[in-house]
């Protein structure tokens, strides 16, 4: 099957080159058990590798198990994967089957793979390297035939660094790994990705739309989308149903597209293109700083003011000053975690996604910096 049909069939949208590298190696590693790890920034659509890894492979007709690891609290994650037997636990009225049982013959994907705890990868690995698993409560060994598929919007190897993620483990996952660049650096398929998702949401809606301007098309190929694909979908959908279908210009689109600034966004700073994963997140990280400054230097003045006539910088409250009138790290984190809490009206789960973290980092954090309601 030759690429573009492949494409079509799987749907995975986009014509540059970097989407048709990344559709090379899909078809080349498809039919194998190889275990594939894809990495990419949050909504970039590793799911949609995913799927097309396993629709297109001998396993096709059996499941494909979606696990969203970041999203499972820490102490449940092991009886989700697993599976665990009666009594093993408090609630556990029943015996359960995990995940791994249920894919048997078929693919897992290990979502947020980056989450699971040091505890928790222990046992990954023998399953990867055996097969093998033992459900919670239980002494006796069980067998999964199954294909396994993570993906992590983390540097892993950063992680292992730091000692959150097994090298292990990191180096048996990434047999091949598939990295899906930013919808920033693939600006070519975004007319394409418009296209696909005005049609999908017109058949699926009944919902006529009379299209985009040149303007606005412009418009919205500049734009950064830190969401990436969710994003663009999220932003479409709104602009289809709230402005009733009728065609769209520059300045409509500018309402639903959150601090657009235009070509000039990107500062000059470099652009990543198929380069690693810290890479590009070291990248994000001074981006984020840049915008961030003005907010910061005004956010200092108003604790000064707050302090007596004779305080110096170096009064400011521990651990949320460097003694220079600067915010330490820690300090700039909790804001933009209240900040984004208060944007949200306290939707915990909007927040994360706000952040690009996951639900779990958050709760974390919430609890460190002592956010509690």
């Amino acid at each position: 099957m030759d690429r573009e049909a492949f494409q079509r069939e799987h749907g995975i949208i986009g014509r540059s080159l970097e989407m048709q590298e990344i559709v090379d190696v899909v078809q080349q590693v498809a039919p194998t058990d190889i275990t594939v790890l894809i990495t990419g920034e949050s909504g970039v659509g590793k799911e949609v590798i995913a799927r097309a890894l396993h629709n297109a492979s001998k396993r096709s007709k059996k499941q494909l198990v979606t696990v969203n690891c970041g999203a499972i609290p820490e102490g449940l994650i092991e009886s989700e994967l697993f599976g665990h037997e009666k009594g093993s636990f408090t609630s556990a009225v029943e015996s359960r089957k995990g995940y791994f049982e249920i894919a048997d013959e078929g693919t897992i994907f290990l979502d947020e793979i980056g989450e699971t705890p040091l505890s928790t990868q222990v046992k990954l690995l023998r399953v990867l390297e055996s097969g093998e698993f033992m459900k919670v409560g239980s002494s006796t060994s069980r067998t999964s035939n199954v294909r396994v598929i993570a993906a992590t919007n983390k540097d892993l190897q950063y992680e292992v660094q730091q000692k959150k993620f097994r090298p292990d483990l990191y180096f048996r996952l990434r047999s091949v790994n598939i990295v899906v660049p930013p919808l920033r650096n693939r600006r070519e398929d975004i007319p394409l990705l418009i296209e696909h998702l005005v049609n999908d949401f017109s058949s699926r809606n009944g919902i006529r739309f009379e299209g985009f301007t040149d303007d606005a098309t412009e418009i919205i190929m500049n734009y950064r989308w830190p969401g990436n694909v969710r994003e663009l979908k999220n932003a479409i959908e709104s602009m289809m149903v709230l402005e009733n279908g009728r065609r769209l210009r520059g300045d409509d689109v500018r309402k639903y597209l959150k601090e657009y600034q235009g070509p000039v966004a990107d500062r000059n700073l470099p652009v990543v293109s198929n380069k690693t994963v810290e890479q590009a997140e070291r990248e994000l990280i001074y981006r984020a700083l840049v915008d961030l400054k003005g907010t910061i230097l005004e956010l200092r003045d108003v604790i000064l003011q707050g302090l007596p006539v004779h305080a110096d910088a170096t009064e400011v409250k521990a651990g949320r000053s460097n003694g220079n009138g600067t915010l330490t790290l820690d300090e700039m984190e909790r804001r933009m975690i209240v900040n984004a809490l208060d944007r949200n009206k306290g939707n915990r789960r909007l927040a994360a996604t706000e952040l690009n973290i996951s639900e779990r980092t958050l709760y974390r954090k919430i609890k460190e910096f002592g956010l509690q309601e």
